[in-house]
């Protein structure tokens, strides 16, 4: 049956994710019965501030038995993880449950990292996108014809900007998942509280994160000046006629500006109806000027930790985090487990 192949689907990428591959970090609740409560999903990370390595602990998906659970399992597994060796917790994935019961243990809400924004280049294709996703039996053919006469109807509405950053000094090129891997580090060195991934760490992500399939393959794009250096980065799923979902987005200085106007550019040009990604404080400012451009609550994202100058980086959005810093990279996030 298609439901018992969803499940067992799930539960192997599950195993894959959190089980295997050396010291397990997920944890589970026993109930007052001995029987399996809840389920903590727990990713380990390096972080560094100013220098100073730190363990971190990316929580992910928390499942609790509905017939025995009487609110207990996820305060209570959150504890055992915070009295465990990490330095600091995070997630960008948080539903508003989660939220009730981390709030009160001292997490730290990132507001803007909670916003998900939508740029719409035609917004019929992407009405129509949407439909099939939802419903995937529901025929393209019916759909196309009248999402292409809206999009006709629709014009100038949705065209992009001219934007001040693009300078014909500045250029934008596909690149590789190497080349990302590369120059992704140096791009985030100005964050007192960033990554430290180290002996091929993340080139082994990005090859994880390439086998999400719910909206296209992965593709990476760099933008650069006129002497070769780069100045941006992105990382993105897409297809033609589909919904871009960004994974990635990061900058240097002030080239945010030309990196998001690379970011738009590329899912344009690819044929993708419109893009959807996590928001950051950083490019907030220049998603303001494109047109066809909203914002939504996605998940909340909040960090906990015992050592003051963490908390005070947090605080002062001195943070990278989420993207490949978080756990909606997963298949968990977006994939139908059901389809063969």
């Amino acid at each position: 049956r298609l439901r018992d192949h969803a499940i067992a689907q799930t539960a192997e990428y599950m195993k894959q994710l959190y089980l295997d591959g050396g010291e397990s970090n997920a944890l589970v609740q026993i109930n007052p019965q001995g029987s399996l409560g809840g389920f903590l999903g727990v990713l380990r990370a390096r972080y560094e501030l100013n220098g100073t390595a730190l363990n971190a602990a990316i929580i992910g998906p928390f499942m609790a038995d509905p017939g025995t659970d009487h609110g207990w399992a996820g305060p209570q597994l959150l504890r055992a993880l915070h009295q465990g060796e990490f330095d600091l917790q995070l997630t960008d994935s948080a539903n508003r449950t989660s939220l009730a019961f981390a709030r009160p243990m001292k997490y730290q809400l990132l507001p803007v990292h909670c916003l998900e924004w939508t740029c719409v280049f035609q917004p019929g294709a992407m009405a129509a996108a949407v439909l099939q996703r939802k419903w995937p039996g529901l025929a393209r053919l019916a759909l196309s014809p009248c999402a292409r006469a809206f999009d006709a109807l629709a014009g100038r509405r949705f065209e992009p900007p001219v934007q001040a950053s693009s300078s014909r000094r500045i250029h934008h090129k596909r690149v590789d998942a190497a080349q990302f891997a590369e120059q992704l580090p140096a791009l985030m060195s100005d964050y007192a509280l960033r990554p430290s991934w180290k002996d091929g760490e993340l080139p082994r992500l990005l090859a994880l994160a390439a086998e999400k399939r719910a909206d296209g393959p992965l593709h990476f794009g760099g933008t650069y000046d006129e002497a070769g250096k780069m100045l941006g980065c992105h990382a993105f799923y897409g297809r033609a006629g589909g919904i871009a979902n960004l994974l990635q987005v990061q900058a240097s200085g002030p080239h945010w500006g030309a990196t998001l106007d690379g970011v738009i550019a590329a899912a344009r040009e690819m044929g993708c109806a419109g893009i959807i990604g996590q928001t950051q404080g950083r490019f907030l400012p220049q998603l303001f000027g494109y047109n066809g451009v909203f914002f939504r609550y996605a998940g909340g994202t909040m960090v906990r930790s015992r050592i003051a100058e963490v908390t005070e980086a947090v605080r002062s959005g001195d943070i990278f985090i989420g993207g490949l810093m978080g756990d909606r990279w997963t298949r968990l996030s977006s994939d139908d487990f059901g389809r063969a």
